[in-house]
């Protein structure tokens, strides 16, 4: 799983090809840290069908703006550089994250 900043973020999503999903966490979100070994364990399970990055909007909170992510956690899934589904706050749940990702792969 790709951490991406500021800098790595364009060229890394909306310029990569084919599905990506990055989960956007931040360092003071408690909803984040218990997500986060759901996510990773996905990416082990379907890291050879889609791409799993994750950018720490704490650190790069331009990038999360210009990505409309206002609240905390969000799961988004891009297709060529385009979002095409997200998972916000209290829909962001492994299952549902779960069920997002067999949509696309």
């Amino acid at each position: 799983m790709l951490e991406l900043d500021k800098k790595t973020f364009e060229p890394e999503v909306l310029q990569g090809e084919g599905y990506i999903l990055v989960d956007f966490y931040g360092d003071g979100c408690a909803p984040c840290q218990s997500l986060m070994p759901h996510v990773i364990e996905f990416s082990e399970k379907y890291g050879d069908k889609i791409k799993f990055m994750k950018l720490n909007t704490t650190k790069a909170r331009r990038v999360a703006i210009g990505q409309k992510v206002l609240g905390l956690p969000v799961i988004a899934i891009y297709k060529d550089g385009e979002k095409v589904e997200e998972l916000v706050k209290e829909d962001a749940t492994p299952e549902n994250i779960e069920a997002m990702i067999n949509k696309y792969i």
